[in-house]
C-alpha cells in the first residue's frame, strides 16, 4: 500500500511534464507531416517548428522521473548528455524558425545571433562531455534566449519595424503569444527572488501558447504562398493562352510544298516565335524567332513580333527588308532583351529560295537528291542591340523532295 500510494503521488507530481511532453510531441509530428506534403521552401517554419516542438516535448518527458525509470538502459545511460544537448540546441531551431519570418537588416541580425547560439551550444555539450558539469555555460544561453525574444518584441511593438524586417503583413496572433510567454517568464523570473512558488504549468502553457502562435503565423505564410501560387498559375495559364493565339491556326496551302509545325514551349510561357506571310497559293514566307530568357516577359516581346511582322507584309518577297522592318520596331521596344530570328521565302512559281536572318542558328537544308545536308548561314546583327544592320541574302534553287529546318 506505501508503495502504492508513493506511486500515486509521484505520478500526480509529475503528470504536467507528461502531458507537456506528449503534447508538444503531437505538435511536432502534426507539424512535420504537414510541412511533408507541401513545398519545402514554403515549409521550412514548419519542419523548424516540428523539430523546436519536439525537442522541449522530449525534454520533459526526460525530466519526469517515472518516464525516465521506464527507458532502455541505454537511454538512461544517455538521458544526461541528451537532456544538456536539448538545453542549448532548442535556442538554435528556434533561431532558425525566426529566421524564416524576418528579412532585411533583421535576418542578418538573427544569422549572427544563431553563430552565437551554435559556438555556445558546441562549447557547453563539450565541456559537458570532457567535465561532466552542465551548467557553465547556462548564463550564457539564457542571455542569448532573452536577446532573441527581446528583439522579437520590440519588432512586433513597433509597426514601423514590422512592415519592414517581417515576411508577415498580419502578425496578431505572433504578437499575442510572443507577449503572453515574455510576461509569464518576467513573471516567473521576479518571483524567484521573492521566494513565490510558480507552478510549472504556467511556464508550460506560456511556452504552448508562444508556440503555437509561431506555428499559426507559419501556416498563415504556407496558404499566402500557395494562394499566391495559385493565383500565378491562373495568370501564366491566361498568358498562355494569348501566346498561342498570336501563333498561326493552321499551316498555309501552298501548290507543291508541305509544311509542318510543332510548337511546344520549355515553360509555360515562353519566347519562341513562328509566322507564315502569304501572298498567293504560290509563294509563302516563314519567319522563326526566339528571344531571350523566358516566361512572360520573353512572352510580351513575342507578341511584339507578331505586330511587327503583320507590319511587314508588304514586303514578304524581300527577307532583308523584312527582318530590317522588324528590328526597326524591336529595337525601340524590348529595351535590353535581345531576339534572334530568321526567315525564309519559298517562290514555288520560279522553285527558288531566299533566306536571311538576325543573328539566327542556320537553315538546314536536306537534299534528296544527293542525300546531303548544308547548313545555311547569311546572319546580320541580332534584334536589340540597337544598331543599324544590313542583312545579307542568300539565294539557292529548289529541287524535288528539298527539306528545311
Amino acid at each position: 500500500m506505501i508503495a502504492e500510494a508513493q506511486l500515486a503521488s509521484l505520478l500526480r507530481r509529475e503528470i504536467v511534464n507528461i502531458v507537456a511532453g506528449a503534447f508538444f510531441l503531437f505538435i511536432c509530428f502534426i507539424s512535420l507531416s504537414v510541412a511533408a506534403i507541401r513545398p519545402k521552401k514554403t515549409a521550412r517554419i514548419l519542419i523548424w517548428l516540428g523539430i523546436w516542438s519536439g525537442m522541449y516535448g522530449a525534454q520533459e518527458l526526460l525530466w519526469s522521473e517515472p518516464v525516465s525509470a521506464s527507458l532502455p538502459a541505454a537511454l538512461q545511460a544517455a538521458r544526461p548528455t541528451l537532456l544538456v544537448c536539448f538545453a542549448y540546441l532548442i535556442i538554435v531551431v528556434a533561431t532558425f524558425a525566426f529566421l524564416e519570418l524576418t528579412q532585411g537588416w533583421l535576418h542578418w541580425l538573427l544569422q549572427v545571433h544563431l553563430l552565437a547560439d551554435v559556438a555556445v551550444a558546441i562549447a557547453a555539450i563539450t565541456l559537458f562531455v570532457v567535465s561532466g558539469s552542465p551548467d557553465p555555460l547556462l548564463l550564457y544561453n539564457q542571455l542569448l534566449v532573452a536577446s532573441l525574444l527581446a528583439v522579437l518584441l520590440v519588432t512586433l511593438s513597433i509597426p514601423a519595424l514590422s512592415r519592414r524586417f517581417l515576411v508577415v503583413a498580419q502578425h496578431r496572433v505572433l504578437t499575442i503569444g510572443t507577449f503572453l510567454f515574455a510576461a509569464q517568464a518576467l513573471w516567473v523570473n521576479v518571483a524567484r527572488p521573492f521566494q513565490i512558488t510558480v507552478p510549472r504549468i504556467y511556464s508550460t502553457l506560456g511556452f504552448a501558447i508562444f508556440l503555437l502562435s509561431v506555428g499559426y503565423t507559419g501556416v498563415e505564410i504556407m496558404v499566402r504562398d500557395e494562394r499566391r501560387l495559385f493565383l500565378l498559375d491562373d495568370e501564366l495559364a491566361i498568358a498562355r493562352q494569348l501566346q498561342f493565339s498570336i501563333l498561326p491556326e493552321r499551316t498555309p496551302r501552298i501548290a507543291g510544298l508541305e509544311i509542318a509545325a510543332l510548337y511546344k514551349p520549355m515553360s509555360a510561357v515562353a519566347g519562341d516565335f513562328y509566322d507564315f506571310l502569304t501572298t498567293d497559293e504560290r509563294h509563302v514566307g516563314f519567319l522563326v524567332a526566339d528571344v531571350s530568357g523566358h516566361g512572360v516577359p520573353a512572352a510580351l516581346v513575342a507578341s511584339m513580333i507578331k505586330v511587327a511582322t503583320q507590319a511587314a507584309n508588304g514586303c514578304a518577297r524581300d527577307p532583308a527588308q523584312v527582318l530590317g522592318s522588324v528590328g526597326s520596331i524591336l529595337n525601340r521596344n524590348v529595351h535590353g532583351q535581345l531576339v534572334s530570328a530568321a526567315y525564309l521565302w519559298i517562290d514555288m512559281a520560279a522553285r527558288t529560295a531566299t533566306y536571311s536572318a538576325a543573328g539566327h542558328p542556320p537553315l538546314v537544308r536536306w537534299r534528296k537528291s544527293d542525300g546531303t545536308f548544308t547548313r545555311i548561314e547569311s546572319n546580320g546583327l541580332i534584334f536589340g542591340v540597337n544598331a543599324a544592320s544590313d542583312y545579307p541574302v542568300y539565294n539557292f534553287p529548289l529541287r524535288a523532295g528539298d527539306r528545311f529546318l
